[in-house]
């Protein structure tokens, strides 16, 4: 699942940082890092094998293992799986949590104090949520033709797979199967960052914040992708695969 926080949860200089590390470390290391095959049919390796969701909680439909072959993402199926990452039970979490944490710091003074400003606060971080869900992994890849599964790396040291797990942020595979500019993650979380402007307060509408929302959307949507790279091997560790 696509984890997104609202930008105005952010400070300025973690926004501008988020942007400033996308282009320093993760940039550079598209070249760096192996991109691995199309994923061979079904075999005895039991490495990396992905879960349905993590911890038996957080959804993690659209991550690969590496003895996985899958049939091309039909538009279909990228709608599904945004439909399941939006509206999974899990979802709640994130705008339940970061809401509370808005409504502490008065983040948006415009939505008021007590229970009415948080309610206020948990529906704008859920459509900040949702729409970002849409945009990177149906709006923007259906019309692209991308892939946004995240097919996992599975082999190497600890940099060199993580260098790989970051730079699907901004490289990706088409439909086909070909290595690819990620226009889904980056253009759709452009848009949906500029999308937010129409149900935020006027005062919030500024071009910092929406491009601090969009560095944060694509910079914890790398984190993300890290986090599922190495979650077959936390679980084969802790959880013996289950």
């Amino acid at each position: 699942m696509m984890i997104v926080y609202s930008g105005r949860f952010a400070s300025l200089f973690r926004r501008v940082g988020v942007v400033v590390f996308m282009i320093c470390v993760v940039l550079p290391a598209v070249g760096q890092a192996d991109v691995p095959n199309a994923p061979s049919a079904q075999s005895n390796d039991t490495t990396a094998q992905q879960t349905s969701r993590i911890l038996g909680i957080i959804p993690n439909f659209r991550s690969v293992s590496t003895t996985e072959r899958l049939p091309p993402q039909t538009v279909h199926k990228k709608f599904v799986t945004a439909t399941q990452d939006s509206f999974d039970y899990s979802a709640l979490f994130v705008p339940t949590v970061v809401a509370a944490a808005n409504l502490a710091r008065k983040s948006t003074p415009e939505f008021g104090t007590g229970a009415g400003g948080y309610g206020q606060y948990w529906w704008h971080v859920a459509l900040d949520q949702t729409s970002e869900n849409y945009m990177v992994e149906f709006v923007v890849p259906a019309l692209t033709h991308q892939d946004t599964r995240y097919y996992t790396l599975g082999h190497g040291g600890f940099f060199k797979r993580t260098g790989y797990a970051l730079s699907r942020a901004v490289v990706t595979r088409t439909d086909a199967g070909n290595e690819t500019f990620n226009v889904s993650e980056v253009a759709g979380a452009a848009a949906s960052a500029g999308l937010s402007n129409a149900y935020y307060p006027a005062s919030e509408r500024t071009v910092g914040n929406t491009m601090g929302q969009w560095g944060l959307n694509v910079g914890i949507d790398a984190a993300t992708f890290w986090f599922k790279e190495f979650w077959p091997d936390i679980n084969r560790k802790l959880f013996g695969g289950k």
